[in-house]
């Protein structure tokens, strides 16, 4: 029997529940698989403040670091909202990508057949989507220098620092490359190099690398015109490669294409442990209440068994029973249509293990 470490991070909104359901799938699965797994549990975010002040504690960072795996649910919520910037919850997810050296997060955007309908594009369009985004996680203006607001009145001013070095280009867009190579060998690397010193750089590495890998049909567009076209003609991506904040947008974006930001899987990973969680937020909102739709947990979860876990039978009976309880008309309030069967979290979470 083949054991695993795996570090569950909850965090905070509805991520208890989603890393409930995501478990109990995950549990199930490997216990078919012959596969023991030790869950390590952690907190960070909004319930790490709570507990010990900060949102990300070296207990948590040293524990993932040990692991194979790490799961998280989401951070952040408005309960946190008025907190000093250096401590918000979501500096729990910037710390752990630089800890763990997370350079690379992987989105896949794909149309399930039978959520066809639920994507606000003309089915025509939507039908054939399949491509995946590949953001560069540890790099650009999220981990620039900034200052914050200082003057007064109309002279009141902050600012924040887009810097790129050539080896955090090389690297994210070798995984491009490689990832394209393992598809349908088309990348689109995404900048505004028109205007962004940053982008030009980018884009003079990403030419050096698309002449070093002639069997990938490479070509380069703005960012503006990237989120165009993902509403006029999403079927013609296959691996969009880009910069942290364009990544950040255009990923929600796919997200919107697929019919629910409750669906969408992704994987960070560098040159350490890597990390998994669903795209979507903390949605304090619907707190337990068993709302939640916790398909987007459980298909990370999968992408680990897949890439992190080296269980890909396992992966694939996962995937294979979500995309089953689709089909069986099993919907979560976010995805609901009249007609089909309106389920909770646990609910949901029970109709893909029956499924298993």
């Amino acid at each position: 029997m083949s054991e695993k470490n795996i570090v569950l991070i909850p965090g905070d909104g509805i991520g208890t529940e989603i890393i409930a359901a995501a478990k109990a799938v995950c549990d199930v699965a490997f216990e078919k698989a012959n596969v023991k797994v030790n869950w390590i549990d952690k907190k960070a975010g909004g319930a790490s403040i709570d507990a010990y002040g900060v949102p990300l504690t070296e207990d948590t960072i040293e524990a993932c670091k040990a692991a194979d795996a790490v799961l998280l649910g989401a951070v952040g919520g408005p309960k946190w909202d008025n907190v000093d910037p250096s401590i918000r919850p979501e500096k729990a997810i910037l710390g752990l990508r630089k800890e763990l050296g997370l350079f690379c997060n992987l989105r896949p955007v794909k149309i399930y057949p039978s959520l066809q309908e639920y994507s606000p594009l003309k089915k025509e369009l939507v039908q054939d989507v399949d491509f995946v985004i590949v953001r560069e996680l540890t790099g650009g203006i999220y981990f620039g220098e900034r200052e914050e607001a200082q003057g007064e009145g109309a002279n009141e001013f902050a600012w924040d620092k887009e810097t790129y070095s050539r080896y955090e280009v090389e690297r994210i867009m070798d995984i491009a490359m490689e990832t394209a190579r393992k598809r349908n060998k088309k990348v689109v690397s995404v900048d505004k190099a028109n205007v962004l010193a940053s982008s030009r750089l980018w884009r003079k590495v990403a030419q050096e690398k698309a002449a070093a890998n002639p069997d990938i049909a490479t070509d380069y567009l703005y960012v503006d015109n990237t989120a165009m076209q993902l509403v006029v003609n999403p079927a013609q991506f296959d691996v969009i490669v880009t910069t942290n904040l364009f990544g950040d947008i255009l990923s929600d974006e796919g997200a919107v294409i697929s019919g629910s930001i409750g669906l969408l899987p992704s994987a960070s990973m560098g040159t350490g442990t890597a990390l998994y969680e669903p795209i979507h937020g903390s949605a304090p909102d619907i707190m337990g209440q068993n709302l939640a739709n916790p398909l987007g947990t459980i298909l990370s979860a999968a992408m680990m068994c897949r890439h992190s876990l080296d269980l890909p039978q396992v992966a694939d009976a996962i995937e294979s029973a979500v995309e089953q309880v689709l089909v069986d008309g099993y919907r979560t309030g976010d995805i609901y249509r009249e007609g089909l069967k309106r389920v909770g979290t646990t609910e949901m979470a029970q109709a893909v293990i029956e499924r298993l």
